[in-house]
């Protein structure tokens, strides 16, 4: 599938989106937009978006956010502040659906969020709720946990040491700006009081929130806090599973959400 560019102006500048459409020939089907994880790109969610897609019958959009894959890069004195989450939900989100002619007024959208991406996608229901039909979320994260922090400490580490940035990248064209964006924010200090539990009451459509029982980067306190705050929302607890329930049960993950969105 061929991956394709748009510009959006964001933040005083001109930024181009890395996106990717999947069954676009399905005109008049329900489309759902895929956010990345905190480390993540249009590459690196791999086929999983199509074989979704595809066991819907729907239409994808896939898009790197602006820092990562092959989206404009940070500038080299750009800094994300401590919210950039709401400003991906609230800003970026909304200008790339304007240019690429997406009226999710008229035809609400799906979200499907993976850890960073689910926490982007709560908070742009919760911003918009009459502009989303539905939102599957993968680990999010709506509060810091101990357990986050420790583990991406470990991350930096193993970015420093090499490792970490040699494979990341063969899916960034600037891995610095991907990494530094994501890790100097979540170990800032003043992040660990971030919390969007108490902005979860404004989603009205339906929910799917998934977390591995082995997860090593947030603990089932998350789609537990998410249900407290948004009455229906629907869990799935999977066990032999870390961060990634996409990558580690594909077929699960799949099974759960065409059930949810025919239910």
């Amino acid at each position: 599938m061929t991956v394709e560019f748009v510009d959006i102006d964001w933040q005083g500048r001109r930024i181009t989106i890395e996106h990717q459409w999947l069954g676009r020939e399905r005109r008049g089907q329900p489309l759902m937009v895929f956010l990345h994880e905190g480390l993540g790109s249009v590459a690196m969610w791999r086929d999983f978006p199509s074989k979704l897609i595809d066991a819907l019958g729907w239409r994808g959009l896939v898009y790197s956010r602006p820092g990562y894959g092959r989206s404009t890069p940070r500038a080299a004195d750009e800094t994300w502040g401590l919210d950039f989450m709401h400003r991906q939900a609230e800003q970026v989100l909304p200008a790339l659906l304007q240019a690429l002619d997406i009226d999710a007024g008229h035809e609400p959208l799906w979200l499907f969020g993976h850890s960073d991406g689910g926490s982007i996608a709560l908070l742009h229901a919760a911003a918009f709720p009459a502009r989303v039909a539905g939102v599957v979320v993968l680990a999010p994260h709506i509060l810091v946990e101990d357990v986050s922090i420790e583990n991406i400490a470990k991350a930096r580490e193993a970015y420093l040491a090499g490792s970490l940035r040699a494979s990341l990248a063969r899916y960034h064209d600037d891995p610095d700006s991907a990494f530094w964006g994501w890790n100097d924010i979540w170990l800032n200090p003043a992040f660990r009081c971030w919390n969007i539990a108490g902005e979860l009451s404004t989603i009205t459509c339906p929910l799917l929130a998934m977390q591995g029982l082995d997860d090593e980067y947030g603990t089932l306190g998350q789609i537990h806090g998410i249900a407290e705050r948004v009455p229906g929302a629907r869990l799935l607890e999977l066990q032999d599973c870390r961060h990634s329930p996409h990558r580690d049960q594909p077929e699960r993950v799949i099974a759960a959400v065409a059930d949810f969105a025919t239910s």
